[in-house]
């Protein structure tokens, strides 16, 4: 131990005739001690007393004393090794994130390179039922380089309609790599397993989703109808940690509400943090409770210590609306990161901290947006439907892209001069061509193979990774594999949301139709049902 006294310093004497250390008598002032434990070192300031002084009461000696030990102690803890569940080699750790959460339609590609684009530090796809991506095949898309899962719907008992392709899900394998979190929707460890096998060597990580309330997936007994049966939860989550996570060398986590009683909360997460998983997402709502009531975040503090004594990462969820927001409620409640949800819909530059410019007008994030929704050949449908969020609702802008039909006439009527010629191709390719106002004008070339990035026509190595994956081989092959049609989806799930679909043909049905004009080597994205996420 080392100290150094604002007006008197420990020195032992040379000659070691004179002790010099102060003497516990006379009047007081402060000395810093340094006290080196477990390799770090902390400083606190003592009570120490001139000699030559009447000496201090006994009461100012406890105090004294007191404040030493507690420091001592404080010092001790800190240094000692705090519980860290190892991180896969292929995984990520989630402490001191700032994420996007997961959710349904504004989780798609487009949205989730966006976040990316404004400071994410990793992104959870939409909640995808296990049954919906078994069936699936994976392909790599020539044209864009991106990794889909497609896969045949089913009509619902409609014989005169021909199949279709329709992707399920799309990975940026280039863009994505180190931030991509799969949520899963399941109720079986079996189905969880094979489900989650399908994209472990294309992500970064599998999720649970234990927190959606929406009958669609409680009816099944998956989202928040998991709090209510632990065993099952528990007996998921180490069935995917042994199956999935070790072999693919990725982590596994969970995504929960609070229950009603502290207790309740504190049991079932006790539970889960000892099933290997490496993160926990707690939502700080209650299943009945809804996004415009406030969050509730009283538990949250008990939730983080347990999570941090068996080393689990813990993030919170409810009501953060910025990554300066976020960062400050992660140093009030001890947790280690935070999801962003409702306000990285409208407006996803929340992610850049005001230091690096905060958030940026709408019509820059929306250029943005467009692009990637360009890059991707993102279905019409769910690209309008993330506009009509984007775009403040006062604008002029406002209603003239929500009649637009087609990727030309939004860049026309949102002035995005310059990406009118891949707004054009991409119409092509889509089938909606017949949808414009009017014709391109003569000076806008229709060019199918043309990006707006202007990237070069060679594969990156994610690319050509992605094409030869494990997950190629676990997903039944590449992009040239013939496609089997799979059973029906019973119970509901992303391809339909009823068993007996309405004969009317709405405006996203309609964009299906015009699908059909692309060619067969080239199956279009088709509009397809998400589950609500947590």
């Amino acid at each position: 131990m080392s100290s150094s006294a604002t007006t008197q310093n420990y020195k032992k004497s040379d000659d070691n005739t004179k002790d010099t250390r102060p003497q516990f008598y006379g009047h007081y002032h402060h000395v810093t001690v340094e006290i080196p434990i477990g390799g770090l070192r902390t400083s606190q300031k003592n009570i120490v007393f001139d000699p030559h002084l009447s000496p201090p009461s006994g009461r100012v000696m406890l105090k004294a004393l007191r404040k030493m030990t507690t420091s001592i102690a404080a010092a001790t803890a800190s240094a000692q090794a705090v519980p860290h569940v190892p991180i896969p080699a292929k995984g990520v750790d989630y402490r001191n994130k700032i994420v996007l959460a997961p959710m349904v339609r504004s989780g798609e590609l487009p949205s989730r390179l966006l976040a990316l684009k404004y400071g994410a530090d990793l992104v959870w796809g939409p909640e995808t039922i296990d049954r919906a991506i078994i069936g699936a095949t994976r392909k790599v898309n020539p044209r864009t380089g991106l990794i889909e899962f497609t896969r045949l719907p089913s009509n619902g008992g409609r014989p005169n309609v021909a199949d279709k392709e329709s992707t399920i899900y799309r990975i940026d394998p280039a863009r994505e790599k180190g931030k991509l979190i799969y949520q899963i929707g399941t109720a079986n460890p079996e189905l969880a397993v094979q489900a989650a096998r399908m994209v472990a060597a294309d992500v970064d990580g599998i999720d649970v989703n234990s927190g959606c309330p929406k009958p669609f997936s409680t009816s099944g007994g998956m989202g928040a109808a998991l709090l209510r049966t632990p065993d099952l939860l528990v007996s998921i989550l180490e069935s995917l940690v042994k199956e999935v996570g070790e072999p693919f060398q990725i982590g596994i986590s969970v995504k929960i509400r609070i229950l009603a009683q502290p207790e309740e909360t504190e049991a079932l997460v006790t539970r889960l943090v000892k099933t290997g998983i490496t993160g926990l997402t707690v939502h700080c709502r209650t299943t009945p409770m809804r996004p415009r009531e406030r969050a509730i975040r009283d538990q949250l503090s008990m939730v983080a210590r347990i999570c941090h004594e068996a080393g689990v990462a813990c993030l919170m969820n409810g009501d953060v609306t910025s990554r300066d927001q976020g960062l400050a409620l992660m140093s009030e409640y001890g947790v280690d990161g935070a999801m962003i949800a409702t306000s990285a819909e409208a407006n996803s530059s929340v992610f850049r901290s005001e230091a690096d410019g905060g958030a940026a007008p709408w019509r820059d994030v929306v250029y943005d947006y467009m692009v990637f929704c360009l890059d991707s050949e993102n279905r019409l449908g769910n690209t309008k439907y993330l506009l009509n969020m984007l775009i403040p609702g006062k604008v002029k802008e406002f209603n003239k892209a929500k009649v637009a039909k087609s990727y030309l006439d939004i860049c026309r009527f949102l002035l995005f001069e310059d990406l009118l010629p891949r707004a054009a191709a991409v119409d092509v390719i889509l089938g909606l061509q017949d949808k414009w106002l009017s014709p391109p004008d003569e000076n806008v070339p229709v060019q199918a193979d043309s990006k707006v990035d202007s990237k070069s026509d060679s594969k990156s190595e994610a690319v050509k990774s992605a094409m030869t994956s494990e997950s190629a081989r676990a997903a039944g092959g590449g992009a040239t594999r013939t496609k089997t049609p799979s059973p029906a989806v019973h119970g509901g799930g992303p391809i339909r949301r009823t068993s007996a679909p309405k004969p009317k043909t709405t405006e996203a049905g309609a964009d299906q139709e015009a699908s059909a004009s692309v060619s067969e080597a080239q199956p279009t994205a088709q509009p397809q049902a998400q589950p609500q996420a947590a």
